[in-house]
């Protein structure tokens, strides 16, 4: 297989909410396989620390605010990154956040917050840039989930249910867009350190525990996740779309371990 299959040179990406976490990661894979990056958070002050390592790796980078609960946001900032780069060739739909309560404990507020940041918000996202992509001909949209697209935990009720939208929506949307030679594939990650569980991770015996159900015997690092997005994004995938891509050091077999 070419090296080339692999590169991104010459092609724009989008990342939501690259300020911190995986989405900064995700960004800077693909600035290091040679793709140009607009990058969004709700405030773009907070993108000075992922702007600057972007450029230092000699790749453009545009900064954007976005907020993909407002309509109004989504089209300015498409608007926005399509005026800058002329084109959009990669949309990672990142942005996203969680509400860890009790199912009997969530709010009609908490629910909305969820949903419409992690389901809703890709939906219209992806639409706005869809067009360009489908006069051109040529689209990667990578829809970011989670090992609960697959299944489902206590506690995080609307997650859950935002994120097995978010793998059914990536199959709609493959089989509508796939003819204008867009793909649409959604990367689900195990468990990875972010800012969203860091709490988790504070709890020694839940770390053990979680550690102990996965094969690989250790929680996701960040650069884990590097192949994967840029082979979704890389013409190396060009036959693949409508699929969920787990990278979950093997949790989702569903094994447990047997007690003495």
């Amino acid at each position: 297989m070419a090296e080339t299959q692999f590169s991104l040179s010459g092609k724009i990406a989008v990342v939501t909410g690259a300020s911190r976490g995986l989405g900064r990661q995700f960004a800077l894979a693909l600035a290091r396989a040679g793709a140009d990056v607009a990058i969004t958070s709700r405030d773009a002050a907070h993108l000075a620390d992922t702007q600057k390592a972007i450029e230092t790796l000699g790749r453009r980078v545009f900064p954007v605010a976005l907020d993909v609960r407002e309509a109004a946001s989504i089209a300015a900032m498409a608007e926005a990154v399509l005026r800058h780069y002329g084109q959009v060739d990669i949309l990672v739909n990142n942005a996203g956040c969680n509400v860890r309560k009790p199912a009997l404990d969530v709010t009609w507020d908490d629910w909305n917050l969820v949903l419409e940041t992690n389901l809703r918000g890709p939906f219209f996202v992806a639409q706005a840039f869809a067009p360009k992509m489908i006069a051109r001909g040529y689209g990667r949209i990578i829809n970011i989930g989670s090992v609960t697209s697959v299944f489902g935990y206590a506690g995080i009720g609307p997650y859950c249910a935002s994120r097995g939208g978010i793998k059914q929506l990536t199959m709609s949307l493959a089989d509508e867009w796939g003819p204008h030679g867009i793909t649409v594939n959604c990367l689900a990650p195990g468990w990875f350190r972010t800012a969203q569980n860091a709490v988790l991770y504070e709890n020694a015996q839940w770390v053990d525990y979680i550690t102990d159900r996965i094969p690989l015997k250790r929680p996701g690092q960040p650069q884990d996740l590097d192949g994967a997005v840029v082979f979704l994004a890389s013409d190396a995938s060009a036959y693949i779309t409508g699929q969920t891509l787990l990278v979950d050091g093997g949790i989702s077999t569903g094994a447990t371990r047997a007690t003495a």
